[in-house]
């Protein structure tokens, strides 16, 4: 049975959930905002393992326009193949991005698991009209996006190598990211996405969603086609993380990447766009940034303000189009 204090629940795949805690009448009632996230490590480091996986839980809590307040660990481990040391490294990089983003971490529940395993469930606060949804979006509205693109290529270049290293089979210099790749990729991923919410919090935001799994086509996809509109977007504006284009170009793309293209090509018109560009519109990211629909004489005054509060690749890249002119869910993408 519907529960009208439940705001959002699962019915637009939004970041997560939203339960009104004050008079239904208020339209300033206090909210409470809860998600949930974990995966599987995505590069070598436990300790920045753990701060990626922090930094991408408390992203769906900035998504909706909240602040977290509490943090509880959810942890696989395998206690027999790996030192419990890795684990404590694991732990320590968890608590070190949810202590940058002031949230104390509260307890959690662990099991045995055959591979490690690591996020947070994470509980925030906001007003009712300080929610921001992913769906919303208006025609004319301009897209920003806060973090470049790639992680998901980077990383399934890094685990390739690994593998080719482990089995003992020769690895081309060139067949990976530089450490100065690596180095940028994990220092995105672990960036919190606070600052770009709270600059975001003092413009008219229409819509907004973080760009994880299903890639930028894929969420995307998502916050027209619950807006009933459809979607620009220019493949050259959207920044990209350094050596993943370079990848990319080489064919580089992780499984859950082609198949985030393969849903995509049904509503996408991309005649002339690269195959590489369509695989890092499609890359499935880890920790990635906001994607936000605002009014197009906004765009460009919320760009100039996320740049100045840290996040430098902050770029305008599309527009949700006229209403009418192409299907909800609709995406053209221009070379």
């Amino acid at each position: 049975m519907a529960d009208p204090r439940a705001l959002v629940g699962f019915e637009t795949s939004d970041d997560a959930a939203v339960f009104r805690m004050g008079d239904a009448a208020d339209p300033d009632a206090e909210t409470i905002v809860s998600t949930m996230d974990f995966f599987t490590p995505v590069v070598e480091s436990p300790f920045d393992f753990g701060r990626i996986a922090a930094a991408n839980a408390l992203s769906d809590v900035y998504a909706m326009g909240a602040e977290p307040l509490f943090a509880l660990n959810i942890v696989g481990f395998p206690v027999k193949a790996l030192p419990l040391e890795v684990l404590g490294e694991i732990l320590r990089g968890g608590a070190a991005g949810a202590a940058e983003a002031g949230v104390p971490i509260l307890g959690g529940h662990s099991v045995e698991f055959d591979v490690p395993v690591y996020g947070l469930a994470v509980t925030g606060r906001a007003k009712a009209s300080a929610i921001r949804r992913n769906v919303g979006a208006r025609p004319g509205d301009a897209l920003v996006v806060t973090k470049g693109l790639g992680t998901g290529i980077l990383t399934a270049a890094l685990r390739a190598r690994a593998l080719a290293w482990a089995a003992g089979k020769p690895v081309a210099a060139d067949s990976g990211p530089t450490p100065e790749e690596e180095a940028a990729a994990v220092a995105s991923m672990a960036r919190l996405n606070r600052d770009a919410a709270r600059v975001a919090a003092r413009f008219p935001v229409s819509a907004c969603t973080d760009v994880t799994g299903f890639g930028l086509l894929g969420h995307l996809g998502s916050m027209s086609r619950g807006s009933e509109a459809a979607a620009e977007i220019s493949a050259g504006a959207v920044p990209v993380l350094p050596g993943a284009r370079r990848l990319a170009l080489a064919g580089v793309a992780s499984g859950g990447t082609r198949k985030n293209l393969a849903a995509a090509l049904a509503s996408l018109a991309a005649e002339g766009v690269p195959e590489a560009d369509l695989l890092l519109l499609a890359d499935a990211q880890t920790s990635g940034g906001l994607l936000f629909s605002v009014p197009a004489v906004e765009a460009d005054s919320l760009v100039a303000a996320l740049r100045q509060a840290g996040d430098g690749i902050a770029a305008r890249i599309g527009r949700i189009l006229p209403a009418g002119e192409r299907p909800p869910g609709w995406i053209r993408v221009l070379h």
